[in-house]
């Protein structure tokens, strides 16, 4: 059982997903970030499979080449709006620079699912980065 509570503790910590399918540089960050969380919450309702077709399809461009299998989970992310904030100093962990475009950071309540059972829910924070009117992230890595 703590193996699992420590894994859910690094996947949740490590849960930074933002994206957006569509471009549309005349809407506010807030809106993208909205509609990517709704997106990114609908494909985990299709499945793991799903969400990991649209974490690679989400995922930043300086970042792409970092892929992250969900190894059969899903992550439902409901952000607290209310908390978005620039983060202009984020770095993704490991990076040496910050990803283009403008970061934000919203605090989320975070559930890991596997099939139809809670693996485990936490709150914590998610970035997200609007580059050329798109919302994108950065998958979350499971260990």
């Amino acid at each position: 059982m703590r193996a699992r509570g420590v894994l859910l503790a690094v996947l949740l910590a490590a849960t930074v997903p933002t994206g957006c399918a569509r471009s549309d540089p005349g809407r506010s960050a807030a809106s993208l970030i909205v509609e990517y969380f709704a997106a990114a919450n609908a494909a985990a309702g299709r499945g793991p499979a799903a969400q990991q077709r649209f974490f690679e399809a989400t995922q930043h461009p300086d970042f792409r080449d970092e892929p992250c299998p969900l190894q059969g989970i899903t992550v439902v992310s409901e952000p607290a709006m209310a908390t978005l904030r620039p983060d202009p100093d984020w770095l993704p962990a490991g990076a040496r620079q910050p990803p283009r475009g403008t970061s934000h950071v919203v605090a989320v309540t975070a559930t890991v699912h596997r099939g139809q059972a809670d693996l485990g829910t936490q709150i914590g924070s998610e970035h997200v980065v609007v580059l050329d009117g798109r919302a994108y992230g950065f998958a979350p890595c499971p260990s």
